[in-house]
């Protein structure tokens, strides 16, 4: 059993830190505005590497990647991942080069954050639009992907308590047919499928911070020659879920 007291002076001391980090990330996002893509990630980027230090160190939630050698950093692509909560937002970054997220657009309109976040080309979206929302993502995205961008998608849409599950919506899976029909050998870009347990540590709308060690894996990419839409999703929700249950437990009870 955790001491709530001692767990909510911990988060207490989590939040400070973190709304500080990102109020003064915030204000340096308008001197950004000549630089590039490329440059603004670097810059902008600490903001990610502290936090998870942050929370380590205020909180004790540690973590432990797997599967680091199977990102192939010569060829970029499409990162298909479950989503339980903010951690794995933060941490996502730093396992990869500059990413364009498909996020809502309602994002844009948070101080501070949404400013940064404005300047590393997200693809935002109406999820509202219906058919218009999964044209943005596809010609958005490879464009983005184009540029040589990775491109990071949620395909539960929204974060999901660990243990529930959501229907997988379509669009990441549609940009990867899409890039694939359009490119010269029919290959596209490969797909990341990736998986964790990070809402066990973090859950959703909770203020307090469980401490413990979030598995992230990160699984072989694959070509999406051949596969449909649902064959993709299929393939990587399989793989997710799977390897979600092999995970130990993030928090020791």
């Amino acid at each position: 059993m955790f001491n709530k007291i001692l767990l909510y002076i911990r988060a207490t001391i989590f939040w400070a830190g973190f709304a500080l980090s990102t109020a003064l990330t915030g204000l340096i996002t308008p001197f950004l505005l000549p630089f590039s893509q490329e440059t603004c990630y670097r810059i902008l980027r600490p903001w990610t590497n502290f936090n998870i230090w942050w929370l380590k160190l205020s909180c004790g939630v540690k973590y432990n990647i797997l599967g680091r050698e199977n990102i192939d950093l010569k060829r970029n692509g499409i990162i298909l991942a479950n989503h339980q909560s903010t951690w794995e937002t933060m941490m996502i970054p730093t396992l990869f080069p500059p990413i364009s997220w498909v996020l809502k657009k309602e994002l844009f309109k948070i101080p501070f954050f949404g400013w940064a976040l404005s300047r590393v080309k997200p693809i935002a979206i109406d999820r509202n639009a219906g058919r218009s929302a999964v044209d943005q993502v596809k010609q958005k995205g490879k464009q983005r992907l184009d540029e040589g961008n990775w491109v990071c998608i949620f395909p539960e849409g929204t974060r999901v308590k660990p243990g529930h599950k959501e229907r997988y919506r379509m669009g990441g899976a549609l940009l990867a047919e899409y890039c694939a029909e359009h490119s010269d050998d029919g290959k596209g870009y490969p797909v990341y499928p990736l998986a964790h347990n990070a809402g066990e540590c973090w859950p959703r709308h909770s203020y307090i911070k469980l401490p413990g060690t979030i598995t992230v894996s990160i699984g072989k990419p694959f070509t999406v020659e051949g596969l449909n839409p649902n064959d993709i999703n299929n393939k990587v929700r399989t793989w997710i879920e799977k390897e979600i249950e092999k995970m130990p437990p993030a928090v020791s009870k």
